[in-house]
């Protein structure tokens, strides 16, 4: 009896200390509105801009083409360009949040505030998770803005729909926002960080199918695309939230998610335990 009280004790503490590390992180994200209204602004250009612009020069994307190939929108009636790319624009929304989140680690060591961290008794583990939580709790209010804007063009929800697309979301969130971490790890510069992770985010996001169907693809761009995470969640939210066949079934697409989270979260620990304060 004992000893449960002590575990229990211990899980406790545990918890207030990543409660008390992602507490820290939401508040700093509320307090930078011009942080939230430049990552909500860029995918908004994409759908609007992009999503209005491609639409009008392919047409009708569900229809079938003179050449007898579906349309980028599959042989679904009812679904135009913009709403098609927009699954890969709420991904991307994620994509971008959650890598660049690694460089508050490096805003964290310059202000040393990495150092009163590492010194407190926290365990890197915990620091690094109540990290993650942060950034995903960051992509997962400007997701939530995006999904709310979906209905403006004609998007439909239902209540199972919205639920794993929530869990897809926090699921890449979590893979990438550790990914960030593991680069702000090594990084001490943030020209740096930003140079080197414009090499990851670009190619996680054209990589995808965010943009384009992923059938018909040349056979070294197709397994291009195998190997990157955000292609499995494009995929999948695609399939929740219009109903169009994903290249992949629903249970795959959301395994190698889970796979993801659990390659690229114990890469990130490790980093974090061998990261320098200072």
């Amino acid at each position: 009896m004992l000893n449960m009280e002590i575990n229990k004790n211990t899980v406790e503490i545990e918890l207030g200390k990543l409660y008390a590390i992602w507490l820290r992180e939401f508040k700093v994200f509320l307090r930078e509105k011009s942080r939230l209204v430049a990552s909500t602004f860029t995918p908004l250009l994409w759908l609007f801009v992009i999503g209005a612009g491609f639409g009008s020069t392919v047409g009708n994307p569900s229809s079938t083409s003179p050449n007898g190939n579906a349309g980028i929108g599959g042989l679904v009636s009812g679904i135009d360009y913009q709403q098609f790319i927009f699954p890969g624009i709420i991904c991307m929304s994620v994509i971008f949040s959650s890598v660049f989140f690694g460089s508050y680690i490096i805003w964290d060591r310059k202000f040393d505030f990495l150092k009163s961290v590492m010194v407190a008794p926290v365990s890197r583990t915990t620091i690094f998770i109540g990290k993650t939580f942060g950034g995903m709790t960051t992509s997962l209010i400007q997701a939530a803005i995006l999904l709310a804007i979906g209905l403006a063009i004609g998007i439909n929800y239902t209540p199972i729909s919205i639920v794993a697309i929530t869990v897809l979301i926090l699921l890449l969130s979590f893979a990438l926002t550790s990914l960030g971490l593991t680069l702000g790890s090594y990084m001490e510069s943030l020209e740096g960080f930003q140079l080197i992770v414009s090499f990851v985010v670009f190619p996680l996001y054209f990589l995808s199918g965010a943009l384009f169907p992923l059938n018909n693809l040349p056979s070294w761009l197709s397994y291009l695309t195998m190997i990157d995470p955000a292609t499995y969640a494009v995929d999948a939210i695609r399939n929740m939230m219009l109903g169009l066949d994903g290249k992949n079934p629903f249970v795959v697409d959301i395994g190698v998610l889970a796979l993801s989270v659990v390659v690229l979260g114990t890469i990130g620990m490790l980093s974090f335990r061998r990261m320098k304060a200072v």
